[in-house]
């Protein structure tokens, strides 16, 4: 089922969120704590939707929305941000978060959305091209981590 992220959800986001923190897919270097999740979740709720894919009380995954830029005219924009566990990987979780986004996004006036993926990461890149996603541009030794310079996708899609 999914629903609207709460901030108690943070501890199980955090568990998630943890599987891929020693990897390039997410640029922090380290976990943060409950509190600094909890209070990302808030603060993203404030103005866009933030989802959990919940099962039997367990989190498979989660998405949400995001400001693209802070400059008033950005407002009918967003960045994308999804993660799934590892054992919900390639069962639908992250496009059927995406695909609710989308809708929760559609009704509160967002227009055009982004996702950024570090390369390579063919699941997720194949996961936005799926969903109507166009690659608009490489970034290229953006980011730094494990030693090793990485490059990123950004992907947008016209709801």
């Amino acid at each position: 089922m999914i629903r609207m992220a709460k901030e108690e959800d943070a501890e199980k986001l955090l568990k998630i969120y943890g599987e891929y923190i020693h990897t390039p897919i997410t640029f922090e270097y380290v976990l943060p704590k409950v509190e600094e999740f909890k209070l990302r979740v808030r603060d993203t709720l404030k103005e866009y939707p933030y989802l959990v894919w919940e099962e039997e009380g367990e989190l498979l995954g989660y998405a949400y929305a995001h400001r693209l830029r802070e400059r008033a005219a950005y407002l009918h924009s967003a960045e994308l941000t999804v993660y799934v566990a590892g054992r919900a990987v390639g069962k639908g979780v992250g496009r059927a978060l995406y695909q609710a986004l989308f809708q929760k996004l559609k009704e509160q006036g967002v227009r055009m959305v982004y996702g950024c993926v570090t390369r390579p990461n063919e699941r997720s890149e194949g996961l936005h091209q799926s969903l109507g996603f166009a690659l608009t541009g490489i970034f290229h030794k953006v980011g730094y981590k494990n030693g090793q310079w990485l490059d990123v996708s950004w992907f947008e899609k016209e709801l």
